[in-house]
C-alpha cells in the first residue's frame, strides 16, 4: 500500500449532498473529542452549547464569484467552457478552458449569459500550463460586473455535474461573505446563519474573520504516491492586525482558537510559521501533513472531504489518523451527508 492509499475510502454516491438543507444550521455535527477519543452526534445549531465562553471562532469571509463561463468558439460554433481564476492589473483574465480541438492565440470566444443569449467576447492571448489561458475580455466593464452577468456559480462536479440552480447563488455563499475572489466556497462556513452567529457572540464567543480565496486546486486529488512529492497549489490569503489581536486576546484569556474550515487553518498556520502569529497578506502554499506541529489552531469545524485530497490529509493530521478514520466510518454508517452541501465535523 502506498502512502496515498491510506487516504482513500469508499463512499456510497447516495451520501453526496446535492443541495443544502432548508435551514443551514440544521446540518448534523459529528463531534470528535481527541482527549476522550470519543464521537458524539449533535447539530450545528448546538454550537452555542458546545463551545465555551472565551473561545474564538475564526471564519473565512471570502466571497465566491460566479466564475463558471459557458460559450462557444466564435469561428466554429464549437462548445466552450471556462473557469475564471483571476485578473491582472492590465485587465487580462486567467481562465481554465475546456473545448474540443486546439484553440489558438487570437481566437475569439463568445460567452453566453445566464439567459442563454450571446454576450461579450473573449480573445485568447496566451496558453499556460494545465489548460489555463490568458484572455482579454472585449468589454470596458469591471471584471466582477461582467461575471455577475455572464457567470454561473462554480459548483464542484459532484453536485449536479456542476449545473447550477438559481438558488445556488445564495446557497453556495456564506452569510458573512465579503471579499470577492474565491472560485469555491469555504464550505464549513455554509452552516452558519446570522442568528447563530449572533447567539454565539452574545454567549461570549469571539468572532474573528480572515480571507483565503479558495482556488480550484483545493479539491484536486493528490496524484503523487508520496505526500512529500505533492506540489501544493497557491492561494491568496490575508490576516489583519485586528484579527491577530483578537486571537491573542482569546488565547491570553484561556480560550480556544476554533478554525472554521481547512482554509482558516491554512491562513492561521501560514501566519505563524516562525512561531509567532503575525498579520499576513500574500500567497500561501502551506501543505499540512504528518508530522506537522500546529501553532495556532486548537479546534476545527470542517465538512467531510473527498478521498486522496490535501484537505483530508490536513484533517487527519489535526485530528489523529485512527480517530478521524473512525469518524468517517461512523459518518458513513449513520448516513451523514458528505462534501460541499453536506454535514460537518467538529474536532476538539
Amino acid at each position: 500500500m502506498s502512502e496515498l492509499d491510506q487516504y482513500n475510502y469508499e463512499l456510497p454516491r447516495s451520501l453526496i449532498a446535492q443541495s443544502p438543507l432548508p435551514h443551514r444550521a440544521d446540518a448534523r455535527l459529528l463531534v470528535v473529542d481527541r482527549q476522550a477519543k470519543s464521537l458524539s452526534h449533535r447539530y450545528v445549531r448546538d454550537l452555542p452549547e458546545i463551545l465555551l465562553k472565551g473561545d474564538c471562532l475564526v471564519l473565512n469571509d471570502a466571497r465566491v464569484v460566479p466564475a463558471r463561463l459557458v460559450g462557444y468558439r466564435t469561428a466554429t460554433g464549437g462548445h466552450w467552457e471556462g473557469l475564471f481564476l483571476d485578473t491582472s492589473k492590465e485587465g487580462f483574465w486567467r481562465v481554465m478552458c475546456k473545448t474540443r480541438g486546439r484553440p489558438a492565440p487570437g481566437e475569439s470566444i463568445t460567452l453566453v449569459n445566464a439567459q442563454g443569449r450571446d454576450d461579450i467576447r473573449l480573445t485568447l492571448a496566451a496558453c499556460q500550463a494545465e489548460g489555463v489561458w490568458v484572455v482579454r475580455p472585449e468589454s470596458p466593464e469591471e471584471t466582477l460586473a461582467i461575471l455577475d452577468r455572464v457567470g454561473r456559480v462554480p459548483l464542484p462536479p459532484y453536485i449536479r455535474k456542476g449545473e447550477m440552480l438559481d438558488s445556488d447563488r445564495e446557497n453556495y455563499q456564506t452569510v458573512y461573505a465579503k471579499a470577492p475572489g474565491a472560485v469555491a466556497a469555504p464550505t464549513a462556513g455554509l452552516h452558519f446563519t446570522t442568528a447563530l452567529l449572533e447567539k454565539l457572540d452574545k454567549q461570549g464567543i469571539l468572532l474573528c474573520y480572515l480571507t483565503l480565496n479558495v482556488g480550484l486546486g483545493t479539491f484536486r486529488p493528490i496524484v503523487s504516491e508520496a505526500l512529500a512529492e505533492h506540489r501544493m497549489h497557491a492561494e491568496w490569503a490575508s490576516l489583519s492586525q485586528e484579527a491577530v489581536d483578537r486571537i491573542r486576546q482569546a488565547r491570553q484569556r484561556g480560550g480556544r482558537i476554533v478554525a472554521v474550515g481547512t482554509t482558516s487553518v491554512r491562513v492561521l498556520e501560514t501566519a505563524a510559521q516562525d512561531g509567532t502569529l503575525r498579520p499576513f497578506t500574500g500567497m500561501t502554499e502551506l501543505f499540512i501533513r504528518p508530522s506537522y506541529s500546529f501553532r495556532v489552531v486548537d479546534a476545527l469545524l470542517t465538512n467531510f472531504h473527498l478521498p486522496r485530497t490535501t484537505l483530508l490529509v490536513l484533517v487527519r493530521t489535526f485530528g489523529g489518523d485512527e480517530l478521524v478514520m473512525q469518524a468517517y466510518e461512523e459518518a458513513i454508517r449513520e448516513e451523514y451527508r458528505f462534501y460541499s452541501y453536506g454535514d460537518a465535523m467538529l474536532i476538539l
